[in-house]
Formats: structure tokens, sequence, C-alpha cells
């Protein structure tokens, strides 16, 4: 649980930027789908456990706490900072009669196109008040992390490494993919990371990943058969942190052993831009860039500001151009694609932009791992 100085210092960044787009209140949108949950829990401290949640954050006036009576009795609502605490059947509706009582004219909204049910949005569509998308200004206004966040984000990747260390342990051919993930999981779910996990699987035979992503199923990993396990989990505290490294047993293809070669380069460039006053797309450029000249292209973004929620802005992309500052933290996780768009090489790290560089906060290098490596590794072992 953060401090109450930490609380007070987040709803001080967020009314600031309230007050400056001449917002009266702001309404913080959350649910329970794995990445989504952490905005409420960022300014009250409450764990959305189950279906979904709201904060309402006046410019002068205290925050209120507003879950939907059908779950009234779902988490723990002795947790919270936040003491106002409302059970309405439609949240929205009670929202919308309280904000005009109060005659609020600009309500900013987070959340609105992809957490919000449309039963509230119904409601506040009604409103004689003017709803405010508010999702990048939000994000800006918590981006850069207190040393007591980072901290905890720390805690993250310690976690999702014990994970990775587990699950290369076990690592072998003829277990399913799920069989493969599953030590990992254990070791997150025992270190605290409850349902805030989203673990994927890219896989292939012949040396190489085909480019879409998947739920770890049952399809047996084969000899030769590269699997990129992405692993994306909190700790306890809610912080997200993504992490992968690809693993094989035997030798990668030829097409995919071009790729590798360059990545480790790709990766560095991008690290080097994670710097205070660079450009989110300086650090996407940096990367695209070398795979570009070597005739390789990126599937998507090639990362994202990260914190209590998994995607947060600014976006790592072409045209991105908001300035980093020291302490944000950022995935990068460029998906580079061959040509033909058969196969890929994927990885996920995550960085805290420094003042003249980024610090990528795993201690594990980036590198192709083998069956014969985790074979080799004594039990307990993560070295």
């Amino acid at each position: 649980m953060a401090s109450q100085s930490e609380f007070n210092r987040r709803c001080s960044n967020v009314r600031s930027r309230m007050d400056a787009k001449d917002l009266d209140a702001l309404l913080i949108c959350s649910n329970e789908y794995a990445g989504f949950e952490g905005a409420v829990r960022y300014l009250s401290g409450f764990e959305i456990v189950h279906r979904y949640a709201f904060v309402l954050l006046p410019l002068g006036d205290e925050p209120t706490l507003i879950i939907p009576s059908e779950a009234r009795w779902i988490g723990n609502k002795k947790e919270p900072w936040l003491r106002r605490h409302e059970f309405p059947d439609v949240p929205g509706s009670w929202v919308r009669r309280h904000c005009e009582e109060k005659g609020y004219k600009r309500i900013g909204v987070y959340g609105m196109d992809f957490a919000m049910p449309v039963r509230d949005y119904r409601e506040l569509a009604q409103a004689e008040f003017e709803l405010v998308p508010f999702d990048f200004e939000f994000d800006m206004a918590r981006a850069v992390k207190s040393d007591e966040e980072l901290d905890q984000v720390r805690d993250s990747m310690d976690l999702i490494e014990e994970g990775f260390w587990a699950m290369l342990r076990s690592y072998q051919p003829g277990k399913t993919e799920a069989q493969i993930m599953a030590p990992a999981i254990e070791r997150f779910y025992a270190g605290g990371a409850g349902t805030r996990m989203l673990n994927l699987v890219l896989s292939g035979s012949g040396g190489e990943a085909e480019p879409h992503v998947e739920s770890p199923g049952r399809r047996i990993a084969r000899a030769r058969d590269l699997l990129i396990c992405s692993l994306e989990i909190t700790a306890a505290e809610g912080y997200w942190v993504e992490f992968s490294r690809p693993l094989i047993d035997g030798p990668l293809s030829p097409r995919t052993e071009k790729m590798a070669e360059i990545y480790p380069h790709a990766l560095e460039a991008a690290r080097l831009q994670m710097r205070d006053g660079a450009t989110a797309s300086s650090v996407h450029h940096a990367a695209a860039g070398l795979f570009a000249q070597a005739g390789y292209k990126l599937g998507h973004l090639s990362g994202h500001s990260i914190g209590l929620t998994m995607i947060e802005h600014p976006l790592l992309g072409d045209g991105f151009d908001t300035e980093l500052r020291e302490n944000m933290i950022l995935s990068f996780h460029p998906h580079v694609l061959d040509p033909s768009g058969e196969c890929c090489l994927y990885t996920q790290d995550t960085f805290r932009v420094g003042r003249t560089e980024g610090e990528n906060l795993s201690k594990i290098p980036w590198r192709i791992f083998t069956r014969e490596e985790a074979a080799a590794m004594p039990q307990g072992a993560a070295v």
C-alpha cells in the first residue's frame, strides 16, 4: 500500500492538469480486464477484484470511490485511502446526479473508450455537463514514477525474473506450451500477482516463430520449435512489467538467425535514446531503423509507458513526439517480421528512462536461450 504522502502527490499532479484543462472534476474508470484495473487503484488504493469501479476526483473537494451495488462485497473496502464510498445500482446515474447538483460544467473522463460500461455511459451522455476525454493527460500526470513507485516496479521485475528462471529450468521438448509456462505462473501467483497476469506465447516449428500471439495451450513443443513466452505481470502492489526471451532446442532457421543478429543492436540503440528530453518516437526509430535497413518491419508499436495500468501514454511509435522524462517506465517490445510476414522475432524488456540513457530493469541479457543451457542449470539456480 502506498503512503499517504504518495497519494497526496498523485492527487496534486492530477489536479494541476485538471486545472489546466478547466475541469471541475475527473472521473476515473477501471475494470478487471487484465491491465485496465490500475487507474482506480492509483487514485484510491482500492484493488478491483471483480467487475469495475470509478473514482470521482473533484478539483476542490474530497474524492469518492464508486462501486456498483452488485460488487459491494467484492474487494477489501478497508484498504483504500478514500473514505467516501458509494454503491449505486448504476454508477453512471449516481455520478450524473451528483455532478449536476454540484453545478459542474466540465468532467474529464479516463477510460471512456475501453473501461466504462455502456449502462454508465448512457447515463452520462444525457447529462447537462460536458464529458472531456482525459486519458493522455491523466497518464502524463502519473508517467514519472516516484522513488516509492520505482521500488515497487523493481519488486515486480524481481518476481518476473524468478518466474522466467523457473520456466527455463523445467523447459524441455515433449511438454505442451502450457506445461512449459506453468512453473512461471506458479511462481507469479505465489509472489502475489493474483489475477494480474497476461502470459502469452509466440511459437512455431523449424527454428522460427509465427507472428501471432496466443494463449499457451495443448500444443506440444517439439525439437527446434521456437518459443517466445510473453510474460506480463505485477507483484502484489500492482505495478506491471513485461519480459520475454526466446527458447529453443536446436538451431534457429536462417531467416530467424538474421533477425537475431540485429536484435541486440536495435535494443541497445533504443536504450540509449531513453533519456530525459528525448522523444518517444526517437526511441522507436532507433530500433526500427536498424531493422528496416535489413529489410524487416515491425508488426505494431514498439512499446509504451507502463505502470499500474499495463498500457499508458506516451506510446513508442512513429509520430509520437511526447518528450520523455527521467523515471518514466517504458515497456519496449519490437515485434519484428521477416519480409514475407511468415515468421517473427519478439522480446519484451522494461526500462527506466534515465538522465542520459535508459536503464534495463532486468539483469537477464537478451539472447536465445537453449535446451542445453536449461539442462545444465542446477535446481534453484538463477544465473
